[in-house]
């Protein structure tokens, strides 16, 4: 069903959300881009000779640790820590927790997970140097593009924001402060660690590799392929973070005004700069996606990528009902995130729960165990247009395979190997 967006054409009138209007509305009429006057964000960001080295070194060890030490754990699982347990237990292991209380003696394991979170480590601090020279000069540039918006797009961060305990109070995934410190006026810092050590993590692996938004690029081409009909005009993506996963939404729906809210204001004002200069306009504000500042029904389309697992479920399901309160008839929710536990294999399983315990991922394992599905229409989502599945990664799978898989005439790949597990539901 399309969605009727003549019926939301024109200004938001009401009293009070009047003075945000002026300020995350995209104005009436074209607006003559002027990114020449804007520097480039990532350009301070000079690595040297040494610190390209170590990065790849760290995107080396990591896809050594994530392909290479994998396949010698799961060896060392079927020759021998299967039996040990079953011996032990009297039975084999039945999922996933059997099979980590099955590993956590095994050597293969250990220094599986001891590699691995060393990576996860070295992957930040490798960049944090360059980071640092080129700090005042990223303030500079992100200052000036929240005052000259050249390509059109805003910025909104609230001085009196808290961020919710689960990101301010854990350094998630290894990061020092997490998505939310600030150590100076108008920070950036962590913006742009996440940005260049995003680089890092993802360079020794191919369906991610040198594509920062590659989950929005697959599941546009999906909603353009699966629902030809359906074109937004607003687009909300939660958790943006600098927007990676949004920009690409443009390229799909070009007419789309497309919005994106996160808790951590120097990742929003890093990929605010960032944009700006590349001539996309995007409009990012610092809110808490359980409870938003817009209006009822304002979009057509709201999205995210690797976004729930990172909270208590009860976060979640604030946050999916939210979500329908801001769709307008006809809208959708469609939901990028790691696959719950039925979805996949007990090994599988205790394979992706490493980051629960490891990477500072606290609620990580309590998600997987929820059914995405189940949690829309607790949300309000009627249960027939709720669904879940793997779809492919679209450049990586290509264009005309990609358009076969959505015919139903060729199966995604296997998770893992080029797929990303996708939910959604229509209002």
């Amino acid at each position: 069903m399309a969605v009727n967006a003549a019926s939301r054409e024109g200004p938001l009138t009401e009293p009070s959300i009047a003075k945000r209007t002026e300020e995350h509305l995209v104005p009436e009429g074209s607006r003559a881009l002027d990114t020449h006057r804007l520097a480039d964000i990532e350009a301070p960001y000079t690595p040297t000779h040494n610190e390209v080295a170590r990065q790849r070194f760290v995107s080396a060890l990591r896809k050594h640790v994530l392909i290479d030490k994998a396949v010698e754990m799961r060896a060392a699982y079927d020759a021998s820590a299967m039996a040990t347990y079953t011996k032990s237990h009297g039975h084999p292991p039945r999922d996933h927790w059997d099979i980590k209380d099955a590993m956590r003696t095994s050597g293969a394991y250990r220094v599986y997970s001891a590699l691995r979170l060393n990576a996860q480590e070295m992957t930040w601090q490798s960049v944090m140097d360059p980071v640092e020279r080129g700090l005042p000069a990223m303030i500079e540039i992100a200052t000036d593009a929240a005052h000259l918006n050249p390509a059109g797009g805003s910025l909104r961060i609230d001085p009196q924001f808290q961020p919710p305990g689960y990101v301010a109070d854990v350094d998630v995934h290894h990061i020092p402060g997490s998505f939310t410190a600030e150590l100076t006026q108008d920070d950036v810092a962590i913006g742009a660690v996440a940005a260049h050590g995003t680089r890092v993590f993802s360079g020794g692996l191919p369906h991610r590799k040198d594509n920062p938004g590659a989950v929005a690029e697959s599941v546009a081409h999906y909603l353009k392929l699966a629902y030809p009909d359906f074109k937004p005009r607003r687009i909300l993506d939660c958790g943006t973070g600098i927007g990676k996963n949004l920009a690409p939404y443009r390229d799909v729906y070009p007419d789309a005004e497309c919005y994106g809210i996160d808790v951590g204001a120097p990742g929003l004002r890093y990929g605010h700069a960032l944009f700006e200069h590349q001539g996309i306009p995007l409009h990012l504000s610092q809110q808490n996606a359980e409870r938003t500042d817009f209006p009822d029904g304002y979009f057509d389309l709201i999205v995210s990528s690797f976004f729930f697992h990172e909270m208590p479920v009860a976060s979640t399901k604030l946050i999916l009902k939210e979500n329908r309160r801001l769709l307008a008839p006809g809208g959708r929710i469609v939901h990028m995130e790691l696959p719950p536990n039925a979805e996949v294999d007990s090994y599988a399983a205790f394979v992706i729960d490493w980051d629960n315990d490891n990477n500072y991922e606290p609620d990580y394992a309590d998600y997987r165990n929820q059914v995405p599905t189940a949690l829309c229409a607790e949300a309000g989502f009627a249960p027939a247009t709720c669904w879940q599945r793997f779809i492919p990664n679209w450049r990586t799978f290509g264009a005309e395979p990609f358009a076969r898989f959505v015919k139903g005439d060729c199966a995604a790949p296997a998770y893992g190997n080029g797929s990303w597990f996708v939910f959604g539901a229509q209002k």
